[in-house]
Order: structure tokens, then C-alpha cells, then sequence
């Protein structure tokens, strides 16, 4: 038996030389494999070039190195010529080769069939949400307003027949339908007035440092040239300015004084809820 990436295993009738060695050696097949610590059946299936039974081929050359140190001999007495050389693995030949292309165009159609999968599930939720958003969208007016004044409606029929001809003039726009509410008007809170506005112009770089009244610190960074700010009157407290000689501050589209507020270069000021300026109180 013997393997081509396992050189060095017995050929048939090397068996016969484990029992030539064994008969020098004046042991019986029983004494063998005591010595070796194996069944009976080992030693037959040596001596009977009966490799199958003994299975791999490493196996094979480490049993018949037991057998020649059973006899008294060195353990590579027995084995044929080049079964020490190291085990060769096996040599794997692809079967299929892929090419760089073919390989390119599996991956592109993988994505497009993502990307049709994907456009058949969007398409249809985008179409049904934007005529959702987009759809006709009925007028809705509370219970105390006059339909006629809202714009849409019908003109109001003449009270004396005849006074506009035989037959009332059709309406310019189509009269469309209204829903009732019970919902109360909205109250919008009245708006800011403009002139309470505080705003910061920067002609050059200048740090700037903006306190709500509440303490809570709404800004702190560093404006370059030509930057502005804008708050609300009511939402700052204090100010601090850096290079106060490069900001120019206004209270709606009047130019505040901060001199007085200055000490360094650095204007340090409060704000009143009307948007004037006052000494910060440290």
C-alpha cells in the first residue's frame, strides 16, 4: 500500500518481513502484541499486508515502528526506505475559476434588484403620502362666522327681486364646503414689537457673551467681522462684550451708547423687558 502524497508506506509483501524479523527473534503473534499492548488482530493485519484494518497511513508506519521496538529493534528498523520523510498535503486545483468581471457584473445586478425592491416598497407609501399632504383640503370655519365673508363664497342674494335681473349672477369662484368647528379661534399672542429688538453688529473680531434673565447662558462664542445677532426683547439679561469699540449695538434700528458700559474695551451692560440698556450690577 502505498500513497502518493504519502511516500514511504509498505508495498505488498513487506509482511512477510515482519514475520521473518519476528521468527529471528523466537516471539510468538500473542507475546507481539503483548509487548505492543494491541490486539492479537494488529499484528495478523501487519504481517498480512492488511493495511485497511489499521487505518491512515500514519498510523500504519507508527504501528510498525511498535513492532520493530516489540522485537527488540530500533524503531525505524522496519520501515521501508524514505517512509521518514514528512507527510507531502495533498495539492487543491480550483475546479471553477470567476473572473474579475463576472464578478463586478453579480455584484451590480445584486444592487439593482436592491434597488427595485426598495422603489417598489417607497414608491406607493410616497405616492398615498403626498396625496394625503397634497389633497383638497376643506375649509374649516367656527360656528360664529359668517360663510358669505369667507373668501370662496357666494355672494348675498338681493333682497328685492329683480334689483340684479330675473336670474341672481353666478358666483365667481365655486362656493366650496364648509365643515363647523367647535373649536375657538386661536388667540395669537400679539407680536414682538420690533423697536424692543436687540441686535449685535460686528465690524471686527469680537467675543461675545449673552445671559438670559433666567441666568441660563444663551451664547458664547467668538464673531468675526461682518457677523450680526438678533434676539427677542425679553430673552437677554446681560451682555458682555470683548473688543466692545468693534460691536455696534441697536435697540430695534436705533444705535445704542455703550460707553458708559465700557471699561478695558470690555462693555459689560444688562437689558431691561423693553429692550433698554442699564449698568450691570456686579
Amino acid at each position: 500500500m502505498t500513497s502518493a502524497a504519502n511516500p514511504g508506506l509498505p508495498e505488498a509483501g513487506h509482511g512477510e518481513r515482519l514475520r521473518e524479523a519476528r521468527s529471528r527473534a523466537g516471539l510468538s503473534v500473542e507475546q507481539v502484541a503483548g509487548r505492543m499492548r494491541v490486539p492479537v488482530r494488529v499484528v495478523e493485519a501487519l504481517e498480512a499486508d492488511d493495511w485497511d484494518r489499521l487505518g491512515a497511513p500514519v498510523f500504519v508506519r507508527g504501528q510498525i515502528r511498535s513492532y520493530a521496538r516489540a522485537l527488540g529493534l530500533a524503531a525505524d528498523a522496519l520501515l521501508p526506505a524514505g517512509a521518514n520523510q514528512p507527510v507531502q498535503p495533498a495539492t487543491l486545483q480550483p475546479r471553477t475559476y470567476t473572473s474579475r468581471l463576472q464578478r463586478f457584473a453579480e455584484q451590480a445586478s445584486r444592487r439593482l434588484v436592491y434597488a427595485v425592491i426598495t422603489a417598489a416598497i417607497a414608491v406607493p407609501v410616497w405616492m398615498v403620502t403626498r396625496q394625503h399632504v397634497e389633497g383638497d383640503a376643506r375649509a374649516i370655519a367656527t360656528l360664529d362666522v359668517d360663510p358669505a365673508s369667507l373668501p370662496g363664497a357666494a355672494p348675498a342674494q338681493s333682497p328685492v327681486p329683480g334689483a340684479a335681473g330675473d336670474r341672481p349672477a353666478a358666483p365667481a369662484h365655486p362656493q366650496r364646503p364648509f365643515v363647523a368647528s367647535m373649536t375657538p379661534p386661536i388667540q395669537r399672542a400679539p407680536a414682538t414689537p420690533r423697536s424692543a429688538e436687540l441686535s449685535l453688529t460686528v465690524s471686527g473680531e469680537s467675543w461675545v457673551q449673552v445671559i438670559a434673565p433666567d441666568g441660563t447662558e444663551i451664547e458664547q462664542a467668538l464673531l468675526r467681522a461682518g457677523e450680526s445677532r438678533r434676539y427677542p426683547a425679553g430673552q437677554v439679561g446681560r451682555v458682555v462684550l470683548g473688543n466692545a469699540g468693534a460691536v455696534e449695538v441697536r435697540r430695534g434700528d436705533e444705535v445704542q451708547d455703550i460707553a458708559p458700559f465700557m471699561r478695558a474695551n470690555v462693555a459689560r451692560f444688562a437689558v431691561s423687558s423693553d429692550g433698554s440698556l442699564a449698568p450691570l450690577s456686579e
